[in-house]
């Protein structure tokens, strides 16, 4: 082959190679739609109306709108709709089928049934979409830059007058709603594998205490499957424990409000779930210590978090670990962070556990044991 035809090919392939890294930026600058589109679809209840009939069956985006309940204005447009379900589609929140008159049909795919609301079944990820697309919490995304530049800022107060996420949930009922919500789409599931694959975690506990329990529906769940645990405590801030004992009151377990920066209630075994994942380094390691003077001898901490993966790929799970990372970042502390199950192991160990170990029952929480 000539030196022309050689130099010819080459050019072709690095024409090539530089024609799909453009496409990838431009997916990556336009990703905002793909969330975008999903909130636009949960806060019109497609989900919902698709899932009504419980058959799923494949509709026009006529057809969609025309279940949505209450009924949308005439004005509605299906062509607009039907540009979302395509979107997601291409995203498997949707199946697309074309027949032989170029009329397209959706039905939900197994991703998409996880936005059917609660009533309809269980559990539910639209109050979770919702969650995270407020106002306040998206215009936070705007200031991402400033936490590289000042790890002391935080997004979230640059853009909402200095209120912190949490104070932000904390003043405002219908927000702390969604949130409860949200998380609770989110942890339903989590529990239910936690308490049916979770062997032999709680042997010789008798006194359990759930750290950041929020409502104690998850202490409530586990006590239902480990009888031998007799006495639960439910800990969280003041505020949160006072509405949870007005709402719920679980056999055997007792609200108790304080400050897990200042003290932990004693117990055999201690459990939290998506704790230390919003607080630094010097943050968890006094919330562990406190752990640690709450445990007898042989005493664990229970913890299940997001665990980073030690090598950045590609796969749905890490880029599903690594953007919770940033959206923390983003909405709660600059050094407020998820962990590699490394660096939770060097944690435990600095604060006088003696044994660690680490159990993958899902693919975005790993259980982490503390044993003192």
């Amino acid at each position: 082959m000539s030196i022309e035809k050689v130099a010819e090919k080459e050019i072709e392939r690095l024409s090539s190679s530089s024609s799909k890294a453009r496409l990838a930026m431009m997916e990556l600058s336009n990703m905002v739609s793909v969330p975008m589109s999903l909130n636009a679809i949960v806060r019109l209840k497609v989900p919902d109306a698709m899932y009504q009939s419980g058959k799923n069956i494949p509709l026009t985006s006529s057809e969609i709108l025309s279940l949505i309940k209450p009924p949308p204005p005439p004005t509605s447009d299906p062509g607009n709709l039907q540009r979302l379900l395509r979107l997601l589609a291409a995203h498997n929140v949707f199946n697309e089928t074309i027949d032989d008159s170029s009329t397209r049909r959706y039905s939900l795919t197994d991703v998409g049934l996880t936005l059917i609301s609660p009533s309809l079944d269980s559990p539910s990820f639209a109050a979770y979409v919702l969650q995270h697309h407020q106002d306040a919490l998206f215009n936070a995304w705007t200031m991402l830059h400033e936490a590289v530049l000042d790890p002391n800022v935080e997004p979230f107060k640059m853009v909402n007058q200095g209120i912190s996420a949490y104070e932000y949930y904390g003043k405002n009922e219908e927000v702390n709603q969604l949130m409860q919500k949200a998380m609770w789409g989110v942890s339903e599931p989590f529990m239910k594998m936690l308490i049916g694959g979770y062997d032999g975690g709680f042997d010789g506990v008798k006194t359990l205490v759930d750290v950041g329990g929020s409502s104690g529906i998850c202490l409530n769940m586990i006590m239902n499957k480990f009888h031998a645990i007799k006495k639960g405590i439910n800990f969280d801030l003041p505020e949160v424990v006072a509405t949870a004992a007005e709402a719920h009151s679980f056999p055997g377990i007792t609200h108790i409000g304080g400050d897990m920066f200042e003290s932990i209630p004693s117990g055999d075994a201690i459990f939290m779930k998506w704790v230390l994942t919003t607080w630094t380094d010097e943050e968890c390691q006094t919330i562990m210590n406190n752990c640690y003077r709450a445990l007898p001898a042989g005493g664990k901490v229970i913890a299940c978090e997001p665990v980073l993966p030690e090598v950045s790929d590609d796969s749905r799970r890490s880029r599903a670990l690594l953007e919770g990372d940033v959206f923390v970042m983003a909405t709660y502390q600059a050094k407020g962070r998820e962990r590699t199950e490394m660096e939770f192991k060097k944690m435990g160990l600095s604060c006088g556990f003696l044994n660690f170990r680490a159990i993958y029952l899902d693919h975005f929480y790993t259980v982490m044991e503390f044993q003192k």
